[in-house]
């Protein structure tokens, strides 16, 4: 057995978990930072669930511009607004894009977070940003990105339509499969990273059976926070390099293309990695048989649970075409980490795209048997 040897890093964050206890949550929080100014980011679709989020609490600001990727001009917006309001604490509520822009803020005022995620997007619990001007999209690793506190409440979430609630689980999922063998990922983040797949891999199954589960929501959030942890420590693989240069360059929509782009990835890597594939297929409800290759299981086993769900399943659906590949596959290339498990060239990434965009089934190149 191979002596472990790593180094892992930990973020310091307040997690408040309750269903029905966002508004008493959030509250707590702003005191508890000595805070009297809060501006609260939420898109104007989710105004409703911000006030009910908020309830305790008396805002100076509310910001309802969000766009998807962050888009430059509207982080300095937001970040015009919160100076001439003299913002002290931002409390944002909503998805990836949301918790984006708040951070977006946070970079550059050092205004501390209070995060209250209505999606499975994870972005809560990570200290990256993401910010997309001239069609690219640039990350960053910032302590002063990462909430202070995240308030977890599957009430909030009860109103994300089935369709979002799996592309956003599955994005969720995305930072697990992606974390096992991410640039640092390690013993630790990898553990993480198989329950959360573990755990939103039943939770998706229960939210479409029922919307109106909240033990399958509560899961759900559960899962993604793992997830995000994990995806936090183990840094940015090769599926999320590839989904920011589909979102940045082509402004497809966040957690479809993850949903969609995932099992072409997992296919890909998989085979370079037996021992997790095992490890994944096993936590997605499926243990290899005997004699199965562990990567065929790995993919075999999220193939079934997006059957199940009826996941996003072709770019094509959300508007990408076969004439951005050439300039994809080169902007992925530029971005791809040397630590992927499986040489990346710019052959298999096309191939990998033109399988996304139509749909091909994924499949991994295992070696032959004798």
């Amino acid at each position: 057995m191979t002596a472990m040897r790593f180094a892992h890093e930990t973020l310091g964050q307040r997690v408040l978990f309750g269903t029905g206890a966002a508004g008493e949550h959030v509250a707590a929080e702003i005191e508890r930072l000595g805070a009297a100014r809060p501006m609260v980011v939420a898109a104007e679709p989710e105004r409703a669930l911000a006030e009910t989020a908020t309830a305790g609490a008396t805002p100076v600001l509310w910001w309802g511009e969000v766009a998807q990727h962050v888009p430059v001009e509207v982080a300095e917006g937001a970040r015009a607004a919160a100076a001439e309001h003299a913002v002290d604490v931002i409390v944002s509520v909503g998805g990836g894009s949301t918790t984006g822009l708040a951070k977006a803020v946070a970079l550059t005022t050092g205004l501390p977070i209070i995060a209250v995620p209505t999606t499975y997007a994870g972005s809560e619990a990570t200290n990256v940003w993401g910010l997309t001007e001239d069609r690219t999209k640039t990350t960053g690793v910032d302590p002063r990105v990462l909430p202070t506190a995240v308030v977890y409440d599957a009430q909030l979430s009860r109103t994300l339509p089935v369709e979002l609630s799996v592309a956003s689980g599955l994005n969720g999922l995305a930072h697990c499969v992606d974390s096992l063998w991410a640039p640092k990922a390690d013993p630790i983040n990898q553990a993480m990273a198989l329950e959360g797949a573990r755990a939103l891999n039943l939770a998706l199954r229960g939210i479409v059976a029922d919307p109106q589960d909240l033990d399958a929501r509560e899961q759900a959030l559960y899962g993604c926070y793992l997830a995000a942890v994990a995806f936090a420590s183990a840094g940015s693989g090769l599926h999320h390099k590839i989904c920011h240069v589909l979102g940045g360059t082509f402004d497809l929509p966040h957690a479809p293309t993850h949903a969609t782009v995932l099992p072409y990835v997992l296919a890909l890597n998989a085979p370079g990695v037996p021992e997790l594939a095992a490890r994944l297929a096993a936590a997605l409800g499926h243990i290899p048989a005997d004699g199965q290759d562990p990567a065929v299981a790995a993919v075999y086993a999220l193939n079934v649970l997006r059957e199940t769900v009826d996941a996003p399943a072709r770019l094509s659906d959300h508007g990408f075409t076969a004439a951005g590949i050439p300039e994809a596959v080169d902007r992925i290339l530029d971005a791809a980490p040397a630590s992927n498990p499986v040489p990346v060239s710019g052959a298999g990434v096309e191939r990998l795209l033109t399988d996304a965009l139509t749909g091909a089934t994924p499949t991994p190149a295992v070696p032959a048997t004798v």
